[in-house]
C-alpha cells in the first residue's frame, strides 16, 4: 500500500478530464493536479519547447511526493514523456498509447481518424503508436484547435455549458461559420472506411456529444481519459502502491495562472468537485 498521491498534469483545464475520470475510478487516492495555464496552449509550440515544460513540471510533481505522474496532454506526451520516463524515478504514463491502443482494438475497418492539437498531429505521436500496435491500420489525423476555444470559451460564457452540450438541438447558432468549420473537421478526420475517432486532447471529451452527433451512431469515439484512467489503476495494483481502502483523499491544485479564482471557476466544471484547495506557482 502507498497513501502518497497520483500527480497529473496539462497545459491547463483539459486534464481535470482525466483527473476526473481517475477520482471517479479510484476515490480513495489523492491527487496533486497542475495545470499550467499561463503558457496554455502547447499545441502551437515547438517539441523542444514543451519538452522543457515537462521537465519542470515532473520536477515539481516529485517534489510533491507523488508515487506516478499522468502527463494528460497529448501535445506534452507527444513531445516529452519518453524524457520524462528516463530522467524521473517513478511511473510516467502518457494518453497517447491508451487512446491508440483502444483505437486498434475498436476498429473493425482498420482505419482510425484522430482529433488533436496542431503540436501532436505534427508529431506523429498517434500515428506512431497505433503503426507499433498493428502496421496494418490506416490514421488520418486532423487539427482541431477550434475545439479547444469551443471548450473554453463555453466554459467561461455559459454556465450550463456541460448541459446544453447535451442537448441534440445544442449548436452554435451564434457563429454559424464556426459550425460549418467544426462539421467539416470532423467530416475530414471520418476518412472513407473509417470507424473509430480518438479524441486526442483533453479538452476534447467535454464536448463529446456533439462531436458524436457528428460523427454519427456508426463511429466509435475514444475518449484517452477513461483508458488513461484504466492503465493508471492496473500500474499502481502491480506495483502494490494502491491507497488503503480507508484512506481520506486528499485533491490539491496547482496553476500559473495569475488568476487562481478563474481556475478554480473553470476547473470545477471539468473536475466535478470543489477546487478549494488551490495555489498559484510560478515556473
Amino acid at each position: 500500500m502507498n497513501n502518497a498521491p497520483i500527480g497529473i498534469f496539462d497545459s491547463g483545464f483539459g486534464g481535470l478530464t482525466v483527473a476526473r475520470t481517475i477520482r471517479e475510478a479510484l476515490p480513495q487516492e489523492s491527487i496533486v493536479y497542475f495545470g499550467d495555464t499561463a503558457r496554455c496552449p502547447y499545441g502551437p509550440r515547438p517539441q523542444a519547447e514543451v519538452q522543457g515544460f515537462v521537465r519542470q513540471i515532473c520536477g515539481y510533481l516529485r517534489e510533491q511526493g507523488v508515487k506516478i505522474i499522468v502527463i494528460a496532454c497529448n501535445t506534452a506526451t507527444a513531445a516529452g514523456l519518453a524524457m520524462a520516463q528516463r530522467e524521473f524515478d517513478v511511473p510516467i504514463i502518457g494518453v497517447v498509447e491508451p487512446g491508440a491502443r483502444a483505437a486498434v482494438r475498436s476498429t473493425r475497418s482498420r482505419k482510425v481518424g484522430v482529433l488533436a492539437t496542431q503540436g501532436t498531429v505534427d508529431s506523429g505521436a498517434y500515428n506512431a503508436a497505433i503503426a507499433a500496435l498493428d502496421a496494418g491500420v490506416q490514421v488520418t489525423s486532423v487539427a482541431a484547435p477550434l475545439f479547444v476555444d469551443l471548450v473554453e470559451r463555453g466554459l467561461r460564457e455559459d454556465p450550463e455549458f456541460e448541459t446544453h452540450i447535451r442537448t441534440p438541438e445544442f449548436g452554435l447558432a451564434h457563429h454559424p461559420e464556426k459550425e460549418a468549420a467544426a462539421a467539416q473537421i470532423i467530416q475530414t478526420a471520418l476518412a472513407p472506411g473509417v470507424d473509430t475517432l480518438v479524441l486526442g486532447c483533453t479538452h476534447f471529451p467535454v464536448i463529446e456529444p456533439l462531436i458524436s452527433r457528428v460523427a454519427g451512431p456508426h463511429v466509435r469515439l475514444i475518449n484517452s481519459a477513461r483508458e488513461t484512467a484504466h492503465d493508471v489503476m492496473r500500474t499502481l495494483e502491480l506495483r502494490d502502491h494502491l491507497c488503503e481502502a480507508t484512506h481520506d483523499p486528499v485533491y490539491t491544485f496547482a496553476t500559473t495562472s495569475c488568476d487562481p479564482q478563474e481556475f478554480e471557476q473553470l476547473g470545477e466544471k471539468i473536475f466535478g468537485a470543489s477546487l478549494d484547495r488551490i495555489h498559484s506557482v510560478n515556473l
